[in-house]
């Protein structure tokens, strides 16, 4: 039997109409929550990702602002700018779109946000809250998949997870997440040995590789749960996840496709950190 769709798109329209009641909320009392994203130089996928933040955000309610910069801009004028928005009190989320171009230190970059503005999640002190198990800010794919974990009824504790890929923005906060839930975590990457070993004893899978197609049927537990992270273009255009989607279907008993799964949720979540960011600020 084919497995369940974990529908992300539906999920995050959900969420979203929630958003509005509590941005509405907020602006009655004069917190109306915003969002400001720092774009530096022209990639054309970091153009599309900002429009589509911004958007989102006044969709809902939400006061955004996009602010743009080119490629050779000297760092100090973006830390500057950060050290500005850090004192706005009109402003509660500060994003900065990565990757930054080589001659900035990224990491500097984000440790520059102020920790209580910081809705990416990557600041060193949310970072170590999250490790903590009390976490203020969750990286906005990861907190996304909980989401979606929680809406289809998956329970956790106590199951296997096998999470592919390191990366701090998915990996590791997911690894991290799934071990709070109560979840034995294992931490794989595209070079682990015997990935498959893995992966075939999981009872939750999470694929965040950026390999097309890399997860087959043949390394996946009839009944598993499949996390689809990636996002893919293939030479003809088409996208696609780091799951084989067609084949692994017949197996899973959850999956999430691409596009349509994971993705949207990503945003989403965005724009729960924000409007969490702006009730704290409320006391709320």
């Amino acid at each position: 039997m084919a497995a369940q769709i974990l529908d992300g798109k539906a999920l995050a329209q959900e969420l979203r109409a929630g958003f509005k009641e509590r941005a509405a909320a907020l602006t009655a009392k004069g917190l109306k929550p915003g969002l400001v994203v720092i774009l530096v130089g022209e990639d054309p996928a970091s153009q599309v990702y900002v429009k589509n933040k911004v958007a989102a955000c006044e969709a809902v309610g939400m006061y955004s602002e996009k602010l743009v910069y080119p490629a050779d801009v000297a760092p100090a004028v973006v830390l500057n700018k950060i050290a500005e928005l850090n004192a706005d009190t009109k402003v509660h989320g500060i994003l900065v779109q990565l990757p930054l171009p080589a001659h900035f230190d990224e990491a500097a970059v984000l440790e520059a946000i102020a920790a209580e503005k910081d809705v990416d999640g990557f600041h060193a002190e949310n970072v170590g809250a999250l490790a903590q198990g009390q976490p203020r800010f969750i990286p906005c794919t990861p907190y996304g998949v909980m989401k979606m974990f929680a809406k289809g009824g998956v329970n956790l504790s106590g199951k296997e997870a096998v999470v592919i890929g390191r990366s701090n923005i998915v990996g590791k906060p997911m690894a991290l997440l799934l071990i709070n839930a109560g979840a034995t975590v294992t931490v794989c990457n595209s070079r682990t040995r015997n990935l498959a070993e893995h992966t075939r004893r999981a009872d939750i899978i999470v694929a965040a590789v950026g390999k097309p197609r890399f997860v087959t049927a043949d390394m996946v537990k009839p009944g598993a749960v499949v996390i689809d992270v990636g996002i893919n273009r293939l030479p003809d255009g088409k996208l696609c996840g780091d799951v084989d989607y067609e084949s692994v279907k017949e197996v899973a008993a959850w999956i999430t496709p691409v596009p349509g799964g994971v993705g949207p949720m990503t945003i989403t979540m965005l724009l729960a950190n924000t409007i969490e960011a702006a009730e704290r600020k409320a006391g709320i």
